[in-house]
């Protein structure tokens, strides 16, 4: 089997499951997110040395599933925000590894050699793409935000190059610790903290986003 074969395998695995814990919410996903809390750990002081790296990243991940848990609890209007999010990342992966495999051009940085600005450019793309992807799931006709403003093709953008960088920042302290993968708990992607190192970053910008109202 091709590492792209267990790529989407684990993906049909691992995104409804996600999914369904976030929509059930409160003890549920609380205890999902504490499950992923503990395996991330677990990968964190399995791969990383550094105390200040360790600390960091763990200050990153505590923030951001408080951030997972505060959008999807606080109101319906901020779990809708945190659906569109979570596909806009989706998306925004699967952009930069479509463009990337098929558009061989300039490498991005040596940070992580697989990053092509063709890859950047199709993240852009598919994360423009989640806002009607979010558009027509079946949501409650109550939730009223018009995703087809101009200020959500503009925030699919910021947050598509948000999780770029996160995803650079956490390739940045791998490979000062000489690792490919933060672990091997999910087949074709590595560790916990490889699928969600970019989701980081943004979830916690969008709470920051939602409470200064840029957002809605």
């Amino acid at each position: 089997m091709t590492n792209l074969q267990k790529r989407i395998l684990t993906s049909l695995f691992i995104l409804p499951l996600s999914f369904f814990f976030i929509i059930k919410g409160g003890y549920l996903l609380m205890s999902f997110l504490f499950l992923i809390f503990f395996l991330t750990n677990y990968e964190l002081f399995s791969v990383f040395n550094k105390k200040s790296t360790i600390l960091f990243l763990d200050l990153l991940l505590i923030s951001s599933l408080f951030s997972i848990f505060y959008l999807a609890e606080k109101n319906d209007i901020t779990f809708l925000i945190l659906l569109w999010v979570l596909i806009l990342c989706i998306c925004s992966d699967i952009g930069g590894y479509i463009f990337g495999k098929i558009f061989k051009w300039k490498k991005l940085t040596k940070i992580s050699p697989k990053k092509t600005f063709s890859g950047v450019f199709g993240s852009f793309i598919f994360s423009i793409f989640s806002i009607f992807i979010i558009l027509n799931l079946p949501i409650k006709d109550s939730i009223n935000i018009n995703f087809l403003e101009v200020k959500f093709f503009f925030l699919a953008i910021i947050f598509s190059l948000i999780a770029q960088i996160g995803d650079l920042i956490i390739s940045y302290l791998k490979r000062l610790e000489k690792v490919k993968d933060a672990g091997n708990f999910l087949p074709g992607h590595g560790g916990i903290l490889d699928r969600v190192d970019g989701l980081m970053f943004v979830v916690i910008l969008t709470t920051i986003f939602y409470n200064l109202n840029i957002i809605p």
